[in-house]
């Protein structure tokens, strides 16, 4: 600002010795150049910014022009003021009151821009993994604390006020704060990495390794929620999410689940008959997908049996149960059918007398 008033002092007393005049010129120059950008900004707004398809910069040259040409205005205000020397004792409080003005304008488009530019953001989830709907009153109130608390600060430099003592209170306190509150501060960052992350999403299902198995109906801040196939909703921290093994079992190329039944059959039996039962028996199942095709795998040697096992989809995880439910039963009276016998564990008990 002091380039500013050598600039005046040197050049307008060459068009009048009168302050009074001097005054009223750079008052009036203030007052045109804030028009002009006030014109070009509006301009810039409705036929510049118009013309792209991004939306962001149309709003900016929106919100822009208040405060650029009040800045400017008050800028002018100030310079014909101090010109005039008509109050210099005073000078020192209108210098703060007009810097405290020009502050609470700037907060304000700040401020607004930040909650637009994080609604935009959070159109794009998959872009923009951490700015989702549901974490967005969280961002928004982050960002109302930070630029009204920045704007706080610099109202209390344009007062001259030092602040070094409320800094170092509010770092004592903050402290104090994070000790007391160091599990829901766990649980926000967890929430806030889970959702960068993303190991699942709403409508997933999941398994823990606790053993809760369930579709996630909701990811907060602090916790997660699944509901189970009891149709028993369960709240886990996501202090606790973030440091356990998550099993997604819909995360994959597709929504499809595999399910596996495992049989035995009797020594002797004829394993292509076997082959051909149970692959009749998944075409039979309603809920078997067609794609991947069913197939069939001969194990193992029991002890008392010949273990094959059953492979086959079923369209999403939430069918398993009721899929499988299905299929053991018509397996089972496929080979009553076929006369394929399913073998049960046999022992003989030897007894000695003495």
């Amino acid at each position: 600002m002091d380039w500013l008033k050598e600039l005046i002092k040197t050049y307008l007393p060459l068009i009048s010795d009168n302050l009074l005049i001097q005054s009223a010129l750079i008052f009036l120059v203030a007052a045109l150049l804030s028009a002009v950008a006030k014109l070009v900004l509006s301009r810039l707004h409705t036929h510049g910014a118009g013309r792209t398809q991004n939306l962001i910069d149309d709003k900016l040259f929106g919100l822009l022009r208040k405060p650029v040409s009040l800045t400017i205005l008050l800028l002018g205000a100030y310079l014909a003021v101090a010109r005039s020397q008509l109050i210099t004792q005073q000078l020192p409080l209108l210098e703060s009151i007009l810097l405290t003005i020009a502050i609470f304008y700037w907060v304000h488009f700040v401020v607004k821009f930040s909650r637009f530019l994080l609604h935009h953001l959070s159109r794009d989830d998959a872009k923009f993994k951490i700015v989702q709907r549901h974490t967005l009153p969280l961002f928004d109130n982050l960002a109302i604390i930070i630029f009204y608390g920045a704007g706080i600060y610099f109202i209390f430099v344009a007062w001259d006020i030092d602040v070094s003592a409320w800094v170092a209170s509010a770092g004592i306190l903050g402290l104090a704060l994070s000790f007391a509150a160091k599990d829901t501060l766990a649980n926000l960052f967890a929430g806030v990495f889970i959702m960068a992350d993303s190991p699942y999403k709403i409508g997933d299902y999941i398994v823990l390794d606790s053993g809760e198995r369930g579709m996630v109906t909701h990811i907060g801040i602090r916790s997660t929620r699944i509901l189970t196939r009891s149709d028993v909703e369960i709240t886990i921290p996501n202090a606790i999410m973030g440091n356990t093994k998550v099993i997604n079992e819909t995360a994959g190329p597709h929504s499809k689940y595999r399910i596996r039944i495992p049989i035995g059959v009797a020594y002797g039996s004829d394993i292509t008959l076997v082959r051909q039962t149970l692959l009749k028996a998944a075409a039979q199942t309603n809920g078997v997908e067609a794609s991947p095709e069913a197939r069939v795998r001969f194990r193992t040697f029991g002890d008392s049996a010949l273990n094959f096992e059953l492979l086959c989809w079923v369209a999403e995880p939430v069918l398993r149960g009721k899929v499988t439910d299905i299929l053991n039963e018509n397996v089972y009276n496929l080979f009553n059918e076929n006369n394929i016998q399913i073998p049960f564990p046999q022992r003989d008990v030897h007894l000695y007398q003495r």
